[in-house]
């Protein structure tokens, strides 16, 4: 076998490895936070009595969001959080689990008592949208 083929092996094993670890990451992550990962539907039934945050930057908040979210990006999140309040639930979302689960494991540590995300981020959401006016 050539050195090239090697090097090619090598290197894909190391991008298959890591595809594994952030996925087992994020379902340790998962487990960590009580579980928190809701369905579209179960997200849909129980955002009414919550704060619906959408994690995503202004720019793609602008063109989609779902109908009765506000916008704090996570990159904000650390300086904002204070305008979400800590005694009601706290729905999430993003593109990224990573940052989704991120966003709830700081929010978490704030003590927020109930933090609940969309299950596979807003790509597979079913449910009303919006457009900003802005």
């Amino acid at each position: 076998m050539s050195t090239f083929l090697l090097i090619l092996d090598a290197v894909l094993i190391i991008v298959i490895l890591a595809f594994v670890a952030v996925w087992l990451w994020n379902k340790i992550q998962t487990k960590r936070l009580g579980g928190g990962d809701l369905s579209n539907d179960e997200f849909n039934k129980g955002m009414r009595k919550a704060q619906v945050v959408d994690l995503r930057e202004k720019e793609p908040f602008k063109r989609k969001h779902i109908d009765g979210a506000r916008n704090l990006p996570y990159t904000m999140l650390k300086y904002q959080y204070t305008e979400l309040r800590s005694d009601l639930p706290v729905y999430l979302y993003s593109d990224s689990l990573s940052v989704t689960l991120r966003a709830a494991r700081f929010l978490q540590k704030k003590n927020f008592s109930s933090i609940k995300w969309l299950k596979n981020g807003f790509d597979e959401w079913d449910g009303r949208t919006k457009k900003s006016k802005y």
